[in-house]
């Protein structure tokens, strides 16, 4: 019974890829799939325990409609074209930089910000126009930004660092001392990847964004086109500690721009009040929304069992255990869109038995954590990658499209450092 409920999830999640990769409306295939699966696994409440828990993400709800009520207020006020166009110069003179510094600049930003999906919102917020408004394609803007969206590997408060160092026994930067160069060598090799990719499909140039075109005669106040940038320095100094009284959460910096923003353009209080809660608004619609159905997703596939079998398979095959290190946290962070429950499930039964396997904890446990981190980078439904699709306008599957072959070579190259110990 247990073989046929599992067989009856792999089809449909078979179907609903291929319904999404023929774009079809993303939240009805992810909810209508989601809820079928829990009642064949005999739990047709958990799908709407998730739907309900995903309506009050505080921390993502918080993340994601603030910074876009921001956006929408730099939209409404023109300092985004502000700064699209005070930055054309230098695009023109670094443009075979363009996209693989967004990815760099994103990936710095997530050292700071460990959020993936608060990174997305606050990078995206500012890469996605500033790329479009270059000529780049909207889907290469977004994949280049959720390219990036790994640094927090880097940084001591994502919850695997500690967890592995506990495990090992040793401070949590010698952790980050031991997979950095890892971490950069994979960071690298996807920012080479995805600039060859869009000068592939030739999405690197000549792309018109209404309302975001470069202008030539276009008369720049370089106040308004440090407004966009703002609470983004605002939370990295804040983060890195240079300013500690900046320390603060994203909501708070961007109310803190939107303020500032009101004083230096001078616009009317309540066109700004509007601009920004109809940003907020329009967050909730259509890329929460989208986070919501990707919940009832997973709560389907943990119903079936999919999950986990896949995780007990990975674990009880000793002898592809140092694959399945990282390919195993990679697959299934692809599949759900958050690569925690595999990592932390592996790191936790397998990483503690590393020398059995001839590789020391810390070893055995960056592996895990590097693998589930950018299978989740690579998702389709993964929150961070459905924000860079609200910024850019497209189907989340596109980005996957194109950041899927620099992620892979990625993984490989990042696994063969950590492989070297």
């Amino acid at each position: 019974m247990l073989e046929l409920m599992m067989f009856t999830g792999a089809v449909i999640v078979a179907v609903v890829i291929y319904l999404l990769v023929k774009g079809h409306e993303a939240r009805v295939v992810l909810i209508g799939a989601g809820i079928l699966m829990a009642c064949i696994g005999g739990a047709p409440m958990q799908s709407l325990d998730a739907f309900a828990k995903s309506m009050t993400n505080a921390g993502l709800i918080k993340a994601v409609c603030s910074c876009m009520g921001f956006a929408m207020v730099m939209r409404f006020t023109g300092c985004d074209k502000h700064l699209i166009n005070a930055m054309a110069n230098v695009i023109s003179k670094v443009r075979p930089l363009l996209i693989p510094g967004v990815v760099l600049g994103t990936f710095l930003v997530n050292i700071a910000l460990p959020s993936a999906a608060g990174t997305a919102a606050a990078a995206g917020a500012i890469f996605i126009p500033l790329l479009m408004g270059a000529g780049v394609h909207p889907a290469i803007a977004a994949a280049a930004v959720k390219c990036g969206t790994y640094g927090s590997m880097l940084n001591p408060g994502l919850a695997h660092n500690p967890f592995v160092a506990k495990i090992a026994g040793v401070d949590v930067m010698e952790v980050i001392g031991f997979h950095y160069v890892a971490n950069f060598a994979s960071l690298f090799t996807a920012m080479i990847a995805i600039t060859v990719i869009g000068y592939f499909m030739h999405e690197e140039k000549d792309y018109v964004a209404e309302g975001l075109e470069i202008e030539k005669d276009f008369k720049i106040n370089y106040l308004y086109a440090l407004m966009p940038a703002l609470p983004i320095v605002i939370l990295l100094l804040g983060a890195t500690k240079l300013v500690p009284m900046f320390k603060m959460e994203v909501p708070h910096a961007m109310i803190i721009g939107t303020l500032i923003a009101l004083a230096v353009t001078r616009t009317k209080p309540a066109d700004i009040g509007k601009a920004f809660f109809d940003g907020m608004g329009s967050a909730y619609g259509s890329i929460i929304g989208i986070i919501i159905a990707a919940g009832v997703f997973v709560s389907g596939l943990t119903a079936t069992g999919l999950v986990k079998a896949f995780i007990a398979a990975m674990l009880n095959n000793p002898a592809i255990v140092k694959i399945c290190a990282a390919v195993g946290p990679f697959l299934l962070g692809f599949l759900t869109g958050s690569g925690d429950a595999a990592t932390f499930a592996f790191n936790e039964a397998v990483t503690p038995h590393a020398e059995e396997f001839g590789m020391s904890i810390v070893q055995m446990g960056s592996m895990a954590t590097l693998g589930g981190t950018l299978g989740r980078t690579i998702s389709p439904i993964a929150g961070a990658t459905i924000i860079c699709a609200g910024f850019a306008g497209v189907n989340p599957v596109e980005i996957t499209k194109r950041n899927g072959i620099p992620i892979v070579l990625a993984l490989i190259v990042g696994t063969f450092f950590l492989a070297q110990g």
